[in-house]
């Protein structure tokens, strides 16, 4: 059954959306609390008996709510043992792990915790996933905060870790000594690395915690959702709208239900009639688009007939393809030398006939990038399953293939090379983070610096984009009422693009249809 549309957020209004993840994005909040219930109990237990005291065991509704929730592990853990008058040591590494200290108690919780995720896996909230999309359409910014150590792990199981411009996690909380929640420094840097203003972002956040942070950041709109109860608290501590659940929510503008978007392939006749008369182009992503997404970049080879179909594209209109990959990289991949290149999302672009147009703001990050993959190489040597790809403007650190315990210390090492190269800013992909030069750059402006540097701006032309990511959004948008925008994708979701395909096989036989298309005309 639809839920009922309570708020609409106005798009002209805000800039940006951040989430908090567990009990927002995922279903992860249940497993923290149960996790939390059966540390303390176990706890409560022992000290009961030593104390000779009635067995007070931890509750969920209560004492998780107002104690644990949304903050960071170990000052949740001080807030309710403080709530019970208990005094326990801090310990360090080397206590034995029978010894009741705070560390303890702390990693008995955590070890427990990603012990249910691989055990039960984790379920993102599909209406979060769409609010996400539908922000991504209207151009909103969006980021992703969380207390725990383990939200990388956590995105990645659910597919969502290249949906955010910004995360901010616990791993990043301790490096940066960030305060946890009620303080509002957490959604404060989040706004600070997105580069907009708190009074032009929302905060969505299930925790009391979490609300009373929105508000004391003087964020714009803090909106609480009560999933399991605790409306009311989440209205008196700060939030300015409550909900059940974000399909409740839609940005300013959009239809509580939006229509389904068109296949390409289906409103072919669509397309043509819009490309009559007109010259086209027609860029393209990479990974996912020309070829499947397979564990290791490495391993992401186009087909022979995709090759092909390509390459007789390029005979009859201008070709690019516009990828995260370094330049090199992604034309030994492709190896056609009839189109146009843009590596490093559109930094360094080469083509046919002596092509070479490269972005000189990129040059003076390359000192910093050079002794910043020097470091994560050494750091990181240790671990196995790593893969740390030097791009010229980038820095990829690939952990598809490590155990998912210890992609916590990578991201550790991550964050601190980065926080010692303040030129350089985080990024993430799908088990992949990556540090890239801090500046506003994106497939929509190497898309349109592209069509400035071929000629091909004004209105005779008709420019295709086709990519499968959440970072191709900005492509989608950039060609509103200019081009065609077609997303390559498996499942639904709100997107700027005009068109759908479903696989890298679809995307070959719409460009055979282009290509027949162009020789009718031609």
């Amino acid at each position: 059954m639809t839920q009922q549309l309570k708020y609409m957020i106005p798009a002209e209004s805000f800039e940006a959306i951040i989430f908090d993840l567990d009990g927002v994005i995922t279903d992860t909040a249940s497993i923290h609390a149960q996790a939390w219930k059966r540390m303390f109990d176990n706890f409560l237990l022992r000290h009961s008996k030593r104390k000779g005291i009635p067995f007070k065991p931890f509750e969920i509704e209560t004492d998780y709510r107002l104690y644990v929730d949304g903050k960071p592990r170990l000052d949740g853990l001080k807030s309710f043992l403080a709530s019970r008058e208990i005094t326990l040591p801090e310990g360090g590494p080397q206590d034995p792990p029978g010894m009741d200290t705070i560390l303890n108690l702390g990693k008995r919780k955590h070890s427990d915790f990603l012990k249910q995720i691989r055990e039960k896996g984790v379920k993102a909230y599909r209406s979060a996933v769409d609010l996400i999309h539908n922000a991504k359409k209207h151009g909103l910014k969006t980021a992703i905060i969380s207390s725990s150590k383990s939200c990388a792990m956590i995105l990645d199981s659910v597919n969502l870790s290249d949906f955010f411009e910004v995360r901010i996690d616990g791993v990043d909380s301790e490096i940066l000594k960030i305060p946890g929640k009620p303080a509002p420094d957490i959604f404060l840097e989040a706004a600070r690395r997105l580069g907009v203003k708190p009074e032009r972002t929302v905060v969505i956040e299930d925790a009391v915690s979490g609300v009373q942070a929105g508000q004391a950041g003087k964020f714009g709109l803090v909106i609480g959702i009560a999933r399991a109860g605790g409306k009311e608290d989440l209205q008196n501590h700060g939030a300015d709208t409550v909900v059940k659940d974000l399909s409740e929510i839609c940005i300013a503008g959009d239809p509580e239900t939006s229509k389904p978007l068109p296949s390409a392939l289906d409103d072919f006749e669509s397309i043509s009639r819009q490309a009559e008369g007109k010259r086209i182009a027609v860029f393209l992503d990479y990974d996912g688009t020309l070829s499947p997404i397979v564990e290791t970049p490495d391993l992401a080879i186009m087909p022979e007939d995709m090759r092909k179909t390509v390459i007789e594209l390029s005979r009859h209109c201008p070709v690019g393809i516009i990828s995260g990959r370094d330049l090199k990289d992604v034309r030994d991949k492709v190896r056609i030398d009839s189109i146009v290149y843009a590596g490093s999302h559109g930094f360094d672009i080469a083509g046919p006939r002596g092509l070479h147009v490269e972005h000189t703001v990129g040059e003076e990050f390359l000192p910093s990038l050079d002794t910043a993959e020097k470091a994560l190489s050494r750091n990181l040597d240790s671990i196995q399953g790593v893969l740390v790809e030097r791009k010229k403007f980038a820095i990829a650190i690939h952990y598809r293939r490590v155990a998912p315990e210890n992609v916590e210390k990578i991201e550790t090492i991550v964050d601190e090379t980065a926080t010692r190269h303040p030129t350089l800013r985080k990024a993430y992909g799908k088990k992949v983070f990556e540090l890239q030069p801090q500046i506003d750059w994106h497939k929509g402006k190497a898309l349109f610096s592209l069509l400035q540097t071929l000629n091909l701006e004004g209105d005779a032309v008709l420019p295709f984009y086709i990519g499968d990511d959440v970072t191709d959004e900005d492509a989608f948008r950039a060609l509103k009422n200019r081009g065609i925008g077609i997303v390559v994708r498996d499942q639904p979701y709100e997107t700027a693009a005009a068109y759908s395909l479903n696989n890298p096989d679809e995307v070959r036989e719409f460009l055979l249809r282009l290509i027949s298309f162009r020789r009718r005309w031609a």
